[in-house]
């Protein structure tokens, strides 16, 4: 049994004691009452904080922050969070694809579908990218794509190809102790990284730590700080010299 499931157990007399307290007062006072037919138990939410996927939050928060400062006319994103694109196209066009492209309509949001091993453009055609937390599961097979074990090398060379002279690419992936952990994700070093993109000049690089005391945003990160991740979240801004 997980610690979880065992700490939900004993927070079930807990849970039986409110709803018949919120019941009876729902009752006295005319208000919707439950009834047993539509109980959800929810019984690990009430903590001090709330509580956030670090590696989530702050690296669309970072890219956000970016695009809002350097305001391409027209952004193309490959697979990230849709929630990220959908946020940012209230501020901007973004055109986005993805191997499983989602059923979302907003106004100033394009949805298409690409594969990352054979992207639908034309060589340097591209003047603002992004591709985040995509890549490491490019090639395992988890979304229904073909198993390459070099997939995540064909989809950053693919990246880099169709990105036109003096453009920008932000691009996150997994960093720390390089490893694939099948069929999840792989996680990369930073010489890894910046290798794959040899074409490229690294603009910026920030790094979200995975430290014991909360993971953090770091703006203006050491390279060196990857060394002492197991599981960080590496944000880098590429960009093609004109």
């Amino acid at each position: 049994m997980r610690p979880s499931d065992l700490m939900a157990i004993t927070r079930y007399p807990r849970y039986w004691l409110e709803l018949y307290r919120f019941w009876t007062e729902a009752r006295r006072t005319g208000a919707m009452q439950p009834t047993l037919r539509r109980l959800k138990p929810i019984l690990d939410e009430a903590t001090a904080e709330t509580a956030f996927d670090a590696h989530y939050v702050y690296h669309t928060a970072w890219a956000a922050r970016i695009l809002r400062d350097s305001r391409p006319e027209d952004h193309v994103d490959v697979g990230s969070m849709i929630l990220f694109v959908s946020m940012v196209s209230a501020f901007m066009p973004i055109r986005h694809y993805d191997y499983r492209p989602p059923a979302v309509e907003l106004d100033g949001l394009t949805v298409g579908q690409a594969d990352l091993q054979g992207l639908p453009f034309a060589d340097r055609s591209l003047a603002s990218l992004s591709c985040m937390h995509v890549v490491e599961h490019v090639g395992l097979g988890r979304y229904g794509d073909r198993l390459d074990p070099r997939g995540d090398h064909l989809a950053m060379s693919e990246l880099q190809r169709v990105l036109a002279p003096g453009g920008q690419l932000l691009f996150v992936v997994p960093v720390g102790q390089p490893r694939v952990v099948f069929n999840a994700h792989r996680i990369y070093d930073f010489r890894q990284i910046v290798d794959a993109f040899g074409e490229l000049k690294l603009e910026r690089f920030d790094l979200i730590t995975d430290g014991r005391n909360g993971r953090k945003l770091v703006w203006d990160a050491d390279p060196a700080l990857v060394e002492k991740q197991k599981f960080g979240c590496g944000c880098f801004v590429f960009r093609r010299p004109a």
